[in-house]
């Protein structure tokens, strides 16, 4: 069963792009001769570590999303076990995340709509409807009182 997961490994600082990439390419191959696709591939550069992790206080972060199945992701992980660029790799599988979040959109989007028909309105929300926007004015010109009654 393929499921969606995004995999965030860790390398060394003192790794070169080229062996950054080459890394990435080797998990490319892996996801492609398992049957994965990857579908989106993210390098966010240097960055500082939370804690140090043996002598290192950097690290370049590299996020892959990743569909496939179970076998493929622990093959993955038993490679980058392996290289002694990877500092650290974190696996997390996320379909089962979105599919709770839609369904409590969904949930709390019918609720509102039943409370709106309950009152009368119609069941979506209308242009200039709801909450003001941030460069509107806070006054309301409703209870504005005459300068005779200041």
């Amino acid at each position: 069963m393929n499921r969606k997961y995004e995999l965030v490994y860790i390398v060394s600082p003192d790794a070169t792009e080229g062996q950054v990439a080459e890394l990435h390419g080797q998990v490319e191959a892996v996801v492609q001769r398992l049957g994965g696709q990857i579908d989106k591939t993210e390098n966010w550069g240097r960055r500082r570590l939370a804690y140090e992790i043996g002598r290192h206080k950097e690290g370049i972060y590299v996020l892959d999303v990743i569909t496939g199945s179970g076998e493929l992701m622990k093959e993955i992980e038993r490679r980058l076990k392996v290289y002694d660029t990877v500092i650290r790799q974190l696996t997390v599988r996320v379909d089962e995340a979105e599919r709770v979040a839609g369904h409590k959109r969904t949930t709390r989007t019918e609720a509102s709509r039943r409370r709106r028909v309950a009152r009368g309105l119609p069941p979506d929300r209308q242009a200039g409807e709801g909450q003001r926007g941030e460069f509107e004015d806070d006054r309301d010109d409703r209870f504005e009182l005459g300068e005779d009654l200041r």
